[in-house]
């Protein structure tokens, strides 16, 4: 299975904590598939949302075709619907109504030919978390280059 990444939303994990991704297909116009596959997608304020059962992409910024005219082309940010099974929904569901989880877009990519979304199920972390993800990783950091100088003898 040959996945080839389009966009992704690298602020992300560092903005938030994942607590659990899925994979959705996303509805799509065809000079839309054609602009995705040229790369011209931005998921920075993207974010989803379940409204009756149905789960929503917004902000997703998909540039327009060139190619298409005018009259035919789409709004480059509008909501965009999620393929996901009822009970991925139904679950999601009771998972964003808790308090502070939101569901953000962390890539998107194509998989066998289609547009596929990788979505997450996240809690903003609050500042003082983010300094300790960055102390955390720079720690890891200079044991590794220790050990490896070590290893050089």
């Amino acid at each position: 299975m040959p996945v080839k990444v389009i966009a992704e939303n690298r602020k992300a994990r560092r903005d938030y904590e994942i607590l659990e991704s899925f994979e959705a297909g996303i509805a799509l116009k065809g000079s839309e598939v054609k602009s995705v596959r040229q790369g011209k997608v931005s998921l920075q304020e993207a974010y989803a949302d379940i409204e009756d059962e149905e789960v929503f992409l917004y902000d997703l910024y998909i540039a327009p075709y060139e190619k298409t005219g005018a009259p035919f082309q789409e709004d480059p940010r509008r909501p965009r619907k999620l393929l996901l099974h009822k009970q991925e929904i139904k679950r999601l569901i009771g998972k964003v109504q808790q308090r502070g989880l939101t569901l953000i877009p962390l890539k998107l990519y194509l998989k066998n030919h289609l547009v596929k979304v990788e979505l997450a199920l996240v809690r903003g972390k609050r500042k003082y978390e983010k300094r300790e993800t960055i102390k955390r990783r720079l720690i890891e950091e200079e044991i590794r280059r220790a050990m490896k100088r070590e290893r050089r003898g």
